[in-house]
């Protein structure tokens, strides 16, 4: 159990039969009446957002989250295909508790598998990856004056806007987060 006067960002509590991540907090002592914490929560399996307001004494119990590094093997069909590194067992995931998480991800490389009791509800992939380009228009001399950019597909068929000195089967760093181009490797 976790008091509402401890919580951080990052904090996973379970409230109101649902799994939430502390996104933001804040703890707020009113000239007249009691303090309390002010706290926007996400919700760990659907993705939604809600505001919360706690007295600092209330206390929820904390979730645990199992992040467990596992190779992405393939795509079959709808079935999304993972494999523990350790024990070699597999397991199949739906399109549905995937998302668009594996847009940067090629197959055999390695990412988190997050679990709450079992229950897969989220796959992070790893923050940066160096992927080639498929296609792109080629860059003109003189185009523009500063940094323009032009769409890029790379090998796991994404769209990435990348600088105009990019070219076709150059390697490219993208962060996974945003989806943004880098630098060339």
């Amino acid at each position: 159990m976790i008091s509402a006067g401890d919580f951080r960002n990052g904090i996973t509590i379970e409230f109101e039969g649902n799994i939430y991540q502390i996104i933001e907090f804040q703890h707020v002592k009113p000239g007249k009446g009691a303090a309390f914490v002010r706290t926007k929560l996400k919700n760990i399996i659907n993705g939604g957002v809600v505001e919360k307001t706690f007295r600092p004494t209330e206390k929820c119990p904390q979730a645990r989250i199992d992040r467990k590094d596992m190779q992405y093997l393939y795509k079959d069909g709808d079935l999304y295909n993972f494999m523990d590194t350790e024990t070699y067992e597999q397991i199949s995931l739906g399109e549905d508790s995937i998302g668009d998480a594996l847009k940067f991800v090629k197959e055999n490389e390695v990412v988190k598998v997050c679990s709450h009791n079992g229950n897969v509800f989220a796959i992070e992939p790893p923050l940066f990856v160096e992927l080639k380009i498929t296609d792109t228009e080629p860059g003109f001399k003189g185009d523009t004056a500063t940094g323009a950019t032009k769409p890029a597909t790379v090998e796991t068929g994404a769209v990435v806007s990348v600088p105009l000195f990019v070219n076709n089967d150059d390697v490219i760093k993208i962060d996974t987060r945003t989806g943004e181009y880098l630098s060339r490797v």
